[in-house]
């Protein structure tokens, strides 16, 4: 009878072990499984971070191209209105019945100039002519804002 009860208890110790042993090979498994998910999550987390830095300078660089446009519109738009000021000063109508000549030549003149300003805008070259010009006037009368100023060369 106590050999029975030897070999039951043996079985039942021999159960017990064997459930602990496939318990603590669960738990091992278990265990690396989220070991690995951490990882991922931090690999994750690491190019999220990198992807909202990116973003971030993208999106202060578009910042800072939209303030230089702006500010080159307003100094288009203050253009336009020195253009609007001086072309209210005067009566082109009259001045054109008057002395149509005169009127042809300026407008030629402007329309010449005005053009060279956009092949300037566009980037063509300098001429010689402009690159000598000692002032925005002498550079170019209907854009002398472009005119770069004096330049050395050594």
């Amino acid at each position: 009878m106590f050999g029975s009860i030897k070999v039951v208890l043996i079985l039942m110790l021999l159960a017990g072990a064997g459930g602990a042993y496939t318990y603590v090979t669960n738990l091992q498994k278990t265990a690396e499984i989220h070991r690995l998910n951490a990882e991922k999550l931090q690999i994750a987390v690491a190019q999220n971070e990198e992807a909202l830095r990116v973003q971030k300078e993208s999106y202060e660089a578009l910042q800072k191209n939209l303030e230089e446009v702006n500010s080159e519109f307003r100094a288009a738009r203050a253009q336009n209105n020195v253009l609007s000021q001086k072309l209210a000063e005067h009566d082109l109508n009259s001045l054109a019945a008057e002395r149509p000549k005169s009127i042809t030549r300026l407008i030629n003149r402007g329309t010449v100039n005005a053009g060279r300003c956009f092949e300037i805008l566009s980037g063509a070259p300098l001429t010689d002519k402009e690159k000598e010009a000692k002032s925005g006037k002498a550079f170019n009368n209907e854009c002398p804002w472009l005119w770069p100023g004096p330049t050395t060369t050594d």
